[in-house]
């Protein structure tokens, strides 16, 4: 059985860090590319970061470059999102999720290509 459980989200203020953690279990992880999806109430899910199977390349969605991180440790099966300068924008239910692929440098920016997803993890920026 495929799992996928996030952990480290929470509230902080503008400006403030946080660090996602995705632990995944029952599945092949390096053979998966991983990412990292948001949904805002009333918005539909959107690819914030991705990373390949070998964690050599990655995505950004232009929201977040240059203020988030995404990373990955096929040794403990986790994947990580480094959350840096945050904005009331970011607000939104974070979900990683799996997309297996043929190549070791290549991700995925297709919602479709992700065949298994966490249960997600609540980021709220306020002031």
């Amino acid at each position: 059985q495929v799992q996928l459980v996030e952990s480290g989200g929470g509230a902080v203020h503008p400006g403030g860090s946080l660090r996602l953690s995705c632990a995944a279990s029952g599945l092949p992880f390096s053979s998966f590319a991983m990412g990292w999806f948001r949904q805002a109430p009333g918005k539909e899910r959107e690819l914030v970061a991705a990373v390949s199977r070998s964690g050599v390349t990655t995505y950004y969605a232009d929201s977040v470059k240059g203020r988030f991180t995404i990373s990955r440790d096929n040794a403990k099966n986790s994947v990580f999102l480094l959350m840096n300068g945050l904005k009331l924008e970011d607000t939104a239910v974070y979900y990683c999720a799996a997309a297996p692929r043929q190549g070791a440098l290549v991700y995925t920016v297709r919602l479709d290509d992700y065949d298994y997803w966490g249960q997600g993890t609540q980021v709220t920026v306020s002031s």
